[in-house]
């Protein structure tokens, strides 16, 4: 019997970590193309502006696309909108060059509405229904065509009441349309160099409480002054979840260690305590997204 002879296999060079980046960046340069052309398609838009990356991305797509005179951002004030986020905002309508007449604060009322401080499964609902009823209003007296939110491709694998309100609003998503989920939308931010491309995600207060959990002025502040203190420490990517008297704290790896320093570990356990709680609780499991919802099953 003849032996076979193989040919040795030539391995495949591997990619290097610069090569991933150009195509990332390479990625990231077509979708923002795709966004800005789908935008473009509009003659006007009113931007439902929370501070947040997804929807800064779809102001600063907007300015761009339509210019500033055919652009109206709209940021809603509620006891659920950090204090500090309110001066975060400000500071992006300047950075993108929009004057001070395309930007607009609006308080909503959704802590007059059952659904919404009963917190159920669906309070984000009742919260966006309310929101956009009140920027439709805008848009109107201001005769603009469309309202657009911060949508992505991402939030589609997630349960997400609020959608059925914009659907009911007319709300267009651009970055949904573009097929833009949020990795790419966080490396479109870094690509044209914009302040918030490394912004932790920071949903509304509320969404610290778990449901079935009844939604409080005094909660919502507690849980702002908590977190706003820990910034203040160097804390980043974390989550004060509400839980009557105890403030149970979700923090990355890194933060975590840092509790090993006695001084840093009192400064938390103070501050916590300043803004209301009576005991504060490390959840070893760390931060991660959603973990209220996690115990209504």
């Amino acid at each position: 019997m003849k032996s076979q002879v193989t040919s040795p296999v030539t391995p495949k060079p591997l990619t290097t970590e610069s090569e991933s980046e150009d195509k990332a960046e390479s990625y990231a340069r077509t979708k923002r193309d795709d966004l800005l052309s789908i935008i473009s398609d509009k003659k006007s838009a009113v931007v439902a502006f929370s501070g947040g990356l997804d929807s800064s991305l779809v102001l600063w797509a907007t300015r761009e696309a339509l210019g500033a005179e055919n652009t109206l951002a709209v940021t809603s004030v509620s006891p659920s909108f950090p204090v500090d986020e309110k001066t975060a905002v400000e500071e992006f309508i300047k950075e993108i060059g929009l004057p001070r007449n395309a930007h607009r604060f609006i308080s909503t009322k959704e802590m007059e509405i059952a659904g919404y401080y009963e917190n159920s499964s669906r309070r984000c609902y009742f919260c966006k229904s309310e929101l956009y009823q009140e920027i439709e209003k805008v848009r109107a007296e201001v005769n603009f065509g469309t309202v657009f939110d911060g949508l992505n491709l991402s939030d589609m694998g997630d349960f997400r009441p609020g959608r059925q309100a914009a659907e009911e609003m007319n709300v267009f998503s651009p970055l949904l349309k573009a097929q833009i989920d949020k990795p790419t939308a966080r490396e479109i931010c870094r690509l044209v160099r914009l302040s918030i491309s490394e912004k932790p995600a920071s949903p509304c207060l509320s969404s610290r409480i778990p449901h079935g959990v009844k939604i409080t002025r005094e909660a919502l502040t507690m849980i702002d002054r908590a977190e706003t203190a820990l910034r203040k420490l160097g804390f980043s990517g974390f989550r004060v979840r509400y839980h009557n008297e105890l403030a149970r704290l979700e923090l990355t790896p890194k933060d975590q260690s840092k509790l090993a320093d006695p001084i840093v570990n009192d400064d938390v356990i103070n501050c916590v305590k300043k803004a209301g709680f009576r005991y504060v609780a490390l959840d070893l499991e760390g931060y991660r997204m959603g973990s209220s919802n996690m115990l209504d099953s």
